[in-house]
């Protein structure tokens, strides 16, 4: 099951204990990314285009229900 992300209107919400801010996601994603390697030969991502991304899964941190998420109206949204 796929989890929609959250919006500039929307946000998520436990719907078993009502966190708001804290939640593990997984996620799919498909990217492009220009690496610069320095002369050591470290790697620093200086662009990312992400192509597709999916949240597979959305885990709450406080009691630890899976896929129990749901968007919610944000505070104001409507003003």
């Amino acid at each position: 099951m796929t989890v929609p992300l959250p919006t500039d209107s929307t946000r998520w919400r436990c719907t078993l204990c009502g966190n708001l801010t804290r939640f593990d996601v997984t996620r799919s994603s498909k990217v492009v990314e220009y690496v610069h390697l320095d002369l050591a030969g470290e790697p620093k991502v200086e662009e990312r285009e992400v192509l597709d991304e999916t949240v597979e899964s959305v885990r709450c941190r406080w009691c630890n229900a899976v896929d129990q998420v749901e968007l919610v109206d944000r505070p104001g949204a409507g003003s």
